[in-house]
Parts: structure tokens; sequence; C-alpha cells
């Protein structure tokens, strides 16, 4: 783990090197960080894949720079990681604000996307999300982990949340014509009770082609912490067969399923 230079900007970095496997890329959520997500992460694919994750600019202990937290540049933030870092097409998962950037990636970029895990993700702000008005309240405690941290003014975190409740209010605004577009296998998966709608969930899975949709009962957005063994079971029944789900008795995926048998 290390800071590394991408196009003029330190950020945090960390690799979890496998030999020859093929690389997975892990998307943090929104005001989190590589070393809170990755944890959680892990156990699942660490026999399988080679590993890695950044530190977006604004969080973890990346700095900040103009421009940062628009989904727009965070998408062209991870591109550039892709491209400069990775070198080559790769898995990707993430989580809330993770998963949307990589269901950006996937569709700006699907070359650069092998398969795509998106975690408690919204592909558009007017999903039912339940919006908190940051009131300009943040824990002493909080800023001087921040400040500690990242070498950055304490006051500056009061700002970062700021910008992410006020980004979150209008962002991201991805339309069903473009998720159409995603071809990789795609693993939409969310807790029964997020804080936006079930019903946006379905659309998100039913918007992209060769999607597997996972609702998790009992859980929320914290799923990777509420049911970390099962969230473990669903992540590598993916993994180890993520191409188009051939089923005994297809409905949504018939035409497809009729084509691929020699049916059609």
């Amino acid at each position: 783990m290390s800071f590394i230079n991408l196009r003029g900007h330190e950020i945090w970095h960390q690799e979890w090197k496998k030999r020859k496997e093929e690389p997975l890329l892990l998307l943090h959520g929104g005001l989190s960080s590589t070393e809170s997500f990755a944890p959680k992460i892990l156990p699942s694919v660490k026999r399988t894949h080679r590993i890695y994750g950044y530190d977006r600019t604004a969080h973890g202990k990346t700095k900040v720079r103009d421009g940062y937290y628009h989904f727009k540049f965070q998408r062209d933030e991870a591109i550039a990681y892709l491209e400069d870092v990775v070198k080559k097409p790769a898995h990707i998962i993430g989580h809330s604000d993770g998963g949307i950037i990589g269901l950006m990636v996937a569709i700006a970029r699907p070359d650069l996307v092998k398969t795509l895990v998106a975690i408690g993700a919204n592909y558009h702000y007017d999903c039912g999300l339940n919006h908190q008005i940051f009131d300009g309240t943040v824990e002493e405690e909080a800023k001087d982990k921040f400040a500690s941290r990242t070498g950055q003014p304490r006051e500056l975190l009061v700002e970062i949340i700021h910008k992410a409740h006020k980004v979150w209010a209008s962002e991201p605004r991805m339309t069903k014509s473009q998720l159409k577009k995603i071809k990789c296998p795609t693993l939409v998966l969310a807790g029964d009770d997020e804080p936006f709608s079930t019903d946006h969930t379905v659309s998100l899975y039913e918007s992209i082609p060769n999607a597997q949709l996972a609702i998790v009962p009992g859980t929320s957005h914290a799923v990777l912490k509420e049911k970390p063994e099962l969230v473990k079971k669903i992540l590598q029944d993916f993994y180890r067969n993520p191409s188009f789900p051939m089923t005994l008795n297809p409905n949504r995926r018939l035409k497809e399923t009729l084509r691929m048998s020699g049916q059609a």
C-alpha cells in the first residue's frame, strides 16, 4: 500500500497480488475508503483474483482537488486507474457510490470491464432515496481523525460531507437506455431495506441485459456487515460462472436462452 501518482494527483493505492489471476478492482462507497471496504470483500475473492483498490479523490487518505465528488469526475478517475495502473480489463466490485461508478465505467468503457458487481447502488437520484439534509454537524473526533489521516485542515471534512449530500440530491442520472448498453455479466446485489426503493433496484436489474439479481433478506445498505457469509456465498457463486444464466424455466431470459441453445 502506498501513494501513487495518477495523472498528476497523489492517490492512496493498495494491491493484493495473487500470481497471474485476473485483476479485480474494488470501488468503495461514498465518504468511505478502501481500508474499510476491502476487508468485507477480500474473503470472497482473494483466492481467485489479483485485487486492486484505491481511495478516490477526497476519500480515505487521498486529498481533494478541483471538481471532486461529482460522479463523472469519479468515473473518469476510475477509468484512468484501470488504464494506467491495472492496465487491462478487470472485474469490478463497487458498493454504493462505488457501484454507481462501476455502472458508469461499464457504460462508457465496456472494453475495461469483464464483470460487474454493483452492491447497494442506484442509477438515478430520483429513486425514492430518503435524502437527509446535512446541517454541518460533524463530531470533533471525526475531524481529528480526518486531519491526522490526510494532513488536511480539520474543517475541510465539513465541506466534503456537504458536497457529498449535494451531489447525492442531484446525481447520478443514468437512463435505462444507457444501462442497456452494459453487456458484461453483472450482479445487482442489495439489501431488502435500502435507502432507495426495491422497485428501483429491480428496474436496474431488468435494464441490464446480462444481469443477475440478489436481494438479501433482512438487510439494509449495510448488507456487507449484516450478512457477510451469505454475501460471500453469492459472490463466489457468481464468479464460478458469471456468463449468461441458463435456467430450467426461463421467463425474462427466454429469448436469449433459445438463441444460445440454437432453438430460436
